[in-house]
């Protein structure tokens, strides 16, 4: 099998040599290879975006959770009183009247009750 391959020095036309054996093999290789990995960047393309788009299908599923369980914490804040951030000033725990409780004085002047009760000799608020 003999290749012709035209090579031009200048402006004017050369001759053209034939390709040996060897040089036609390579050259074919070459052009194998290449087109071979083309096709592979094209899976890892479309694999890469397939992945891309499950990974944003999970993400907007996560938000959607979160903005589900934020409604549900907000729902059961809204039935006690939220602490306020900062320094305790002082605690009072208070036994033996019809409710029973700790009182948490805040620095900032506001006061939360924790309700108590007593299990197995130990005293639980909150």
């Amino acid at each position: 099998m003999n290749v012709m391959i035209e090579h031009h020095a200048d402006t004017s036309m050369a001759k053209s040599k034939p390709l040996n054996l060897g040089q036609s093999i390579l050259l074919s290789l070459g052009i194998i290879c290449l087109s071979g990995c083309q096709e592979n960047n094209s899976r890892i393309y479309s694999e890469s975006l397939k992945n891309s788009q499950e990974i944003n299908q999970l993400d907007k599923r996560i938000q959607e959770l979160e903005i589900h369980l934020g409604k549900k914490n907000l729902g059961a804040e809204g039935k006690e009183s939220k602490a306020p951030a900062g320094p305790i000033k002082s605690l009072t725990f208070r036994l033996g009247s019809k409710d029973d409780r700790l009182r948490i004085y805040w620095a900032d002047g506001s006061n939360s009750d924790l309700p108590c009760t007593k299990e197995q000799s130990i005293w639980v608020c909150g």
